[in-house]
């Protein structure tokens, strides 16, 4: 009998995504030893932006926490286009690197690369990257090998985020079936999901955040209130100042909205999922307040889950700068000069600040959001 080592055992283990990649990145490494970095980026459809998501790079990651409209990657969007990979033996060649990623990638040495479309029955998720230091690299017997390992991280990308999708499409659908007249648009959580990012990505560096963390924030921050399935429709509906048993009975959709996740994690048999943490913290801790006046544990300052601590200012801006059945929408002006005063009380200051110093975005994730007549 012969004993046999699996050499992406990995994949069967319950490990983050990255630690996935990163171990596939080894394996293609000992027939592919010019393979410097693998990485991935997701599109959003509703705003056709490409955001970095994960990577396995040799050194420092040449693009963190970046960005771009697919308009401004004419080569990428021809990939799309076509839906064939593409392969570049020399890229000193290839571009004038007019482009912010191409001039980034041309710095950290990157001379050779394969990038390969992602798709799930027929809808594009992204790109994955193969890239090389060394040029001229990419021959048949390469591009055979690259190919296959191309299809068996996309097919683990796809098992991870259908993943995400089923669980996010059950809780929003109990959500919307439950409270149909919910003041909480789909265009509110477009926007406090976009404003999560924004602030996440703002807050990278000091707390050297991976782009994998600021897209779960992303992807779970429209569940923050998934609690209020349990308050009725009377309480959460009431267009006047809720009474003190009312307020009581609001506060408690914190606790409900974690014990309802954690009942459909279960039925789910997603119990292990990876990130399901933040999703956890999102739901229970965006009420907190950092001087400890929050709900619905008390807790105060650092004590918050960072992401709690970011959907809370994200949620609390887009609130107060939207029209509801109880009030008109506020000015950004006021908005912001409101969070100032907040901001080291009841809301991060950090995550205040990051909000604040990215105006620009802001009146951008707006425009792209604005309400109208059916929310």
């Amino acid at each position: 009998m012969t004993i046999h080592i699996d050499t992406l055992d990995d994949l069967n283990k319950h490990i983050p995504l990255k630690q996935k990649l990163v171990s596939i990145h080894q394996v293609v490494r000992q027939s592919l030893p010019f393979i410097a970095r693998i990485a991935v980026t997701l599109y959003d459809p509703k705003t056709r932006v490409l955001k970095t998501f994960l990577h396995s790079s040799d050194g420092e990651n040449p693009l963190p926490h970046y960005q771009v409209p697919l308009e401004d990657a004419p080569s990428l969007k021809k990939i799309l286009e076509e839906k064939n990979p593409r392969i570049i033996n020399n890229m000193l060649t290839f571009d004038d690197g007019s482009r912010e990623h191409d001039r980034r990638l041309g710095r950290s040495g990157y001379a050779a690369s394969y990038t390969m479309p992602i798709f799930n029955d027929g809808d594009f998720l992204g790109f994955l990257f193969f890239n090389s230091m060394r040029a001229d690299v990419f021959d048949d017997r390469a591009l055979a090998q690259v190919d296959v390992f191309g299809h068996l991280i996309s097919l683990m990308l796809i098992k991870e985020l259908s993943t995400i999708r089923t669980l996010t499409a059950a809780l929003k659908t109990a959500s919307k079936i439950t409270h149909l007249r919910d003041p909480e648009t789909g265009s509110h959580l477009d926007r406090m999901s976009r404003y999560s990012r924004m602030i996440a990505t703002a807050l990278a560096d000091k707390y050297r955040l991976e782009d994998d963390y600021i897209e779960h924030v992303f992807m779970f921050s429209p569940l923050h209130d998934i609690g209020k399935i349990g308050i009725p429709d009377e309480v959460l509906m009431k267009k006047g100042s809720l009474s003190e048993e009312e307020k009581r009975l609001m506060r408690t959709h914190a606790m409900k909205g974690r014990e309802i996740i954690d009942e459909i994690l279960r039925e789910f048999g997603l119990d292990g999922f990876d990130y399901v943490d933040i999703l956890r913290n999102i739901t229970e801790f965006h009420h907190e307040s950092v001087d400890g006046s929050g709900y619905p544990a008390g807790m105060k300052g650092e004590d918050i889950p960072l992401e709690a601590r970011i959907v809370a200012v994200a949620d609390v801006f887009d609130a107060l700068t939207s029209k509801r059945c109880y009030k008109q929408a506020w000015s950004n002006d006021e908005a912001f000069d409101l969070l100032a005063q907040l901001a080291g009380e009841k809301l991060d200051a950090d995550c205040v600040k990051a909000l604040l110093d990215n105006r620009e975005e802001v009146e951008k994730i707006q425009a792209y959001f604005r309400e109208n007549s059916y929310g």
